[in-house]
């Protein structure tokens, strides 16, 4: 099963740029980079301070794909 990651349309609808919400979840803007092109499985931390700050659950952020 693979991590599909529906951030960079959340993000995009927002108005955010990628260093934006990297600032805004305290990571870096290559970590924001590899979790929108499915590269990097964020730790549970990171996907719930992704999901408060684009106003989504995780689960509208995150889901498995076979």
């Amino acid at each position: 099963m693979a991590l599909r990651s529906r951030v960079r349309q959340f993000r995009e609808s927002r108005g955010l740029r990628q260093d934006d919400l990297a600032r805004e979840v305290a990571v870096s803007r290559q970590t924001i980079i590899a979790v929108e092109k499915n590269g990097y499985t964020p730790s549970t931390e990171l996907a719930l301070r992704l999901a408060h700050v684009l106003g989504a659950t995780v689960e509208e952020l995150f889901s498995l794909e076979d």
